[in-house]
């Protein structure tokens, strides 16, 4: 019987831990803004590395140039990050799942809205210009 009152006690004191911890704040009210800007004619990024923290929601804006058609890719990060929204010229699109990539047929900007959920190294890049300059990384701790 004495045992079974310990255990009880024990099981009442961590229930009561747990329920007292809880989110703080807006997450999605304080975004990160990350920017990276595909300049064709040089075939560069204007950044080939992001550091992220898991939990934390994120904006990645990409503009394009307009001079080649360009896809970029970060299935990775895609899979391993909740994805909110992908914002082209004001209009929204919402997903319940991963994206694969966003390609650009012009010139433009796109911003997709997410929060990466699990720590690692995450490559972006344009297929087919890779090794030509169009990758780069996101490290998330």
């Amino acid at each position: 019987m004495r045992n079974w009152l310990v255990a009880a006690c024990a099981a009442g004191m961590v229930l009561g831990s747990v329920a007292s911890v809880q989110a703080e704040g807006n997450l999605a009210s304080q975004p990160e803004r990350l920017e990276l800007s595909i300049d064709s004619r040089d075939l560069s990024f204007s950044n080939t590395e992001f550091q992220l923290e898991t939990g934390k929601y994120y904006i990645w804006e990409i503009t394009h140039d307009g001079l080649e058609e360009v896809m970029i890719q970060a299935p990775d990060l895609f899979r391993n990050s909740w994805i909110n929204q992908v914002v082209i010229n004001d209009l929204e699109v919402h997903t319940s799942g991963a994206i694969y990539g966003v390609e650009f047929d012009d010139e433009g900007t796109l911003a997709i809205s997410f929060v990466p959920i699990r720590p690692g190294n995450y490559q972006f890049f344009a297929p087919g210009f890779q090794d030509r300059g169009l990758s780069g990384t996101f490290v998330v701790r």
